[in-house]
């Protein structure tokens, strides 16, 4: 799954981790100022923020996007010189764009929040007759915003037919490395669903799931300084009083709640999901064998077997219940969490509409960030079982004993026992 499309993936994935680490702490201490040099110093602190598309191509935006072209070009020239790859562009180039693109995104979203604040104040503040605003001011406003939402939504359109692109390539690289060594796989237990569906299916979940866990530690990244400078504002917590922090506090909690319940009520899943696919591969394989056998799939042998298979999935459906039980609880109170943690402040009239607007915003951001499991753990399952199988069909490449499973398959497939002489664990 890795090798065929990283260089040396724990090393890589290692001096990866290793040199993000070195290029954060490098920027917060002295590379962000070093853009001065060149012309491009950071914002003032009391400067004002700017408001709309202008601020992505500002002196500290442009000197950021050098500074990351530049560490990106320092690790692929290593690894270019120290492991060639043939799928080195794609594996180490394609995955910093997407890091790129996913940065960016999260940072549309923060001007999004910039833009909130006084965008709404303007508006409770003409509403209320405190102040006047012209036609014209208001369009403006709509206008930069409108701006925002129209660049965030065209790159999101680029990176996802990038990232399609991007993750065939990674089933590319897996297909022609099992081709390469099918002689040695093709006695596997369904090989030829191995390689064909769940190659496809790694491949689709990690489209999806790669990119949102990238993107909820970017926006985590982003939105938590934006969360611990509105907390200014809220100075109480219901139940808990005064505490330092309060919405940081209550995003974490809130978060840590979530995961754990539905760790708790999804922990079964991944097991049963795994068993899923062994039934439907076994079922598939005697139909298979029975378009050119007359004495294969015979209706004894195809009942018994699609038994098994209905008995996993009555079995999967009960289990899914409790789950989704608990899943859709916990997100439908998730959207009125943050109202609940501002309404003593609103009573003491400490916040404005555009705070309001703002500390909903950043907190629903923040929050969906820490609650990643919560919102993907059913996709979590789905892979967990595709990474079960490829990496026990793997594990005949690298000399490793199969699992018992597939091992007390393999036996009886050369001692020549029929399906119906094979229960399915």
């Amino acid at each position: 799954m890795f090798v065929s499309f990283f260089p040396q993936p724990k090393l890589f994935f290692s001096s990866a981790a290793v040199w993000s680490l070195v290029l954060v702490l490098a920027w917060f201490f002295g590379g962000e100022q070093l853009g001065a040099v060149f012309g491009m110093p950071p914002a003032a602190a009391d400067a004002p923020k700017i408001i709309g598309v202008s601020v992505f191509w500002s002196p500290p935006f442009l000197w950021f996007y050098i500074y990351f072209f530049v560490g990106v070009m320092i690790f692929y020239a290593f690894w270019a010189w120290f492991s060639p790859h043939p799928w080195q562009r794609w594996s180490v180039l394609g995955t910093a764009l997407i890091l790129f693109v996913v940065y960016f995104q999260v940072q549309v979203s923060v001007a999004v929040n910039n833009w909130y604040g006084p965008f709404y104040d303007l508006i409770q503040n003409v509403l209320s007759k405190a102040t006047t605003a012209t036609d014209e001011q208001l369009y403006w406003e709509v206008a930069s915003f409108a701006g925002l939402a129209l660049l965030g939504m065209n790159i999101a359109v680029v990176n996802a037919f990038f990232v399609s692109h991007w993750i065939f390539r990674w089933r590319m690289a897996m297909n022609g490395y099992y081709m390469e060594h099918w002689s040695r796989l093709r006695h596997i237990e369904g090989a030829s669903q191995r390689v064909q569906e769940d190659t496809m299916r790694f491949a689709q979940i990690m489209e999806g799931l790669g990119v949102n866990f990238i993107d909820s530690i970017m926006t985590l990244i982003a939105f938590t300084p934006v969360l611990i400078q509105l907390s200014t504002h809220i100075t109480h917590l219901p139940l808990l009083g005064e505490v330092k922090q309060p919405l940081l506090v209550a995003a974490i909690a809130w978060s840590i709640f979530g995961t754990v319940s539905l760790v708790l009520a999804g922990y079964k899943l991944p097991g049963l999901q795994f068993r899923n696919q062994r039934v439907e591969a076994a079922y598939r394989k005697e139909l298979v064998y029975g378009e050119d056998h007359e004495d294969r799939a015979q209706p004894a042998t195809v009942t018994e077997l699609f038994a098994n298979v209905r008995r996993n999935y009555f079995r999967l459906y009960f289990h899914y219940v409790y789950f989704n039980v608990v899943r859709y609880t916990y997100l439908q109170a998730n959207n009125i969490f943050s109202l609940v943690v501002m309404v003593p402040s609103i009573a003491a009239g400490k916040l404005t509409l555009g705070l309001m607007n703002q500390i909903s915003y950043a907190f629903s951001q923040v929050t969906s960030s820490f609650q990643f499991l919560v919102n993907s753990w059913s996709t979590i399952v789905e892979l967990l079982s595709v990474y079960k199988r490829l990496r026990a069909f793997e594990a005949t490449l690298v000399g490793e004993a199969l699992p018992d499973i597939d091992q007390r398959y393999l036996d009886r497939e050369k001692a020549g026992l029929k399906p119906k002489d094979q229960p399915v664990a």
